[in-house]
């Protein structure tokens, strides 16, 4: 037994003492004097020995707990000094002290590797303290998607940006949904998920922000080209009638060629076949290279441009369109020589569309004036915005507009915004819209 040390030596103490108490008694019986300061002294002697005996343990008792306290686990007992049963207690202390340490050093794996594990995924997250809004953890993903530097509480955005605060962390939703984040001077689309759990007395949330953009847009633009891949050869297939009736029609020349009594030629006949192939061979050919305008962007030719030499090639090439309408455009940016680098060829086509329905957006405005512009947006990244004071785009289309083959133009084939969004996401960039009734409508390229 471990304190069996521990009981002998404290019964062996109380019989001494007992002892001790016994000679005085019996000193005071008998008046001895002698024997009775003897016996006195032998009790104090005794009573300060077992006052030591216990005591001690509990300052052991006492440091260890300390240690606990302040969580200093580093603490060591000696083992080897003092009494057995003094070891003893020091040894299970000790013993204690090393299975906190594993536990804790365990725990501290554990959140390294969940932390390094968030830090790589490329979805925000943040848990803060519902009630101080003091903030128990984000990661790198979140502070990037949203523009934000390192902070500990939630009212830190709050100050700098009220209107992202409200959404993000004022809003409480009980399903995953996307919402448009209004981030400087462009629009963001996050997915957002949240969920409330208690810790002991408090209250945390955790929001989970993912960008659905750039995926969206891949997405879209990869099952449109496999779309129009697939209609393009359903539409290459039905050609094949029209090969048919023309081999036949040919057939009957040759026939009548070659006895013209046997098989008497019917120039009718032989007329509405060849106006039924002329006439839908150019409706399917028309409809073809439609087609293949969306699905032949595939690659880029990327070299640097000046925003002033971009800016002037597309004024010479639209000073012809605009001869005859009463139309202004002007471009505008600080600092021409600024370079980025795009396939030329393609933007230009790009911008030439904007421009080109900004143009038909304005009829009918009393002063209608197209304004292109170039700048830098907070990170550095060129931004050309194409902006009109024409009548705006209806809210309920908006969303339908980047579809290929959507349009609201009676001559329009619905392919000039589609094509110039996959341009854009080629160049792993985006185009955004706002519009508005009273003040018009602005394309915004962010490359």
């Amino acid at each position: 037994m471990i304190y069996k040390s521990y009981i002998a030596g404290l019964l062996l103490r109380v019989l001494l003492l007992l002892a001790a108490l016994t000679g005085i008694a019996w000193g005071i019986v008998n008046t001895s004097l002698l024997f009775s300061l003897i016996g006195g002294g032998i009790t104090l002697i005794i009573l300060y020995d077992l006052y030591r005996y216990l005591i001690r343990r509990f300052v052991a008792i006492d440091d260890f707990f300390e240690a606990v306290k302040y969580r200093d686990f580093s603490r060591w007992f000696s083992e080897k000094h003092g009494p057995q049963d003094l070891r003893n207690l020091h040894r299970g202390f000790n013993n204690v002290n090393k299975t906190i340490k594993a536990i804790n050093n365990e725990r501290q794996a554990q959140f390294v590797y969940l932390q390094k594990i968030l830090e790589m995924v490329e979805v925000g997250i943040i848990a803060y303290n519902l009630d101080t809004g003091e903030v128990l953890w984000v990661n790198e993903s979140l502070l990037n998607t949203l523009d934000l530097p390192t902070f500990k509480n939630i009212g830190f955005v709050e100050k700098r940006r009220p209107q992202l605060y409200t959404e993000l962390f004022d809003t409480y939703r009980t399903e995953a949904v996307s919402v448009n984040l209004s981030l400087r001077n462009e629009q963001l689309k996050v997915l957002i998920s949240e969920t409330v759990f208690q810790l002991e007395e408090d209250a945390f949330k955790l929001v989970v922000l993912q960008n659905i953009e750039n995926t969206l847009n891949q997405n879209e633009s990869d099952a449109w080209k496999k779309l129009l891949s697939v209609m393009t050869h359903e539409i290459m297939n039905s050609i094949a009638p029209i090969s048919s009736l023309a081999e036949t029609l040919q057939n009957h020349i040759q026939n009548n060629q070659q006895n013209a009594e046997l098989h008497p030629l019917e120039l009718d006949d032989l007329n509405a076949g060849i106006s039924s192939i002329k006439k839908r061979s150019e409706g399917l050919m028309k409809f073809a290279k439609t087609y293949r305008s969306l699905s032949k962007v595939t690659h880029l030719n990327l070299e640097p441009v000046k925003v002033g030499e971009l800016f002037k090639s597309i004024s010479d090439l639209m000073q012809p369109s605009l001869a005859d309408k009463p139309v202004a455009l002007h471009f505008k940016t600080e600092n021409p020589e600024m370079a980025f680098e795009i396939d030329s060829y393609l933007i230009e086509q790009v911008l030439i569309n904007l421009i080109l329905n900004a143009i038909d957006a304005t009829q009918g405005a009393e002063k209608p004036k197209i304004v292109v512009s170039a700048s830098q947006n907070s990170k550095g990244r060129v931004q050309i915005k194409v902006r009109d004071n024409g009548s705006g785009i209806p809210e309920e289309i908006r969303e339908s507009i980047f579809i290929p083959f959507f349009s609201t133009k009676k001559t329009g084939s619905g392919i000039g915004l589609s094509l110039s969004k996959q341009i854009m996401t080629l160049h792993k960039g985006k185009i955004q819209l706002q519009s508005a009734a009273e003040t018009g409508t602005e394309f915004t390229l962010q490359f």
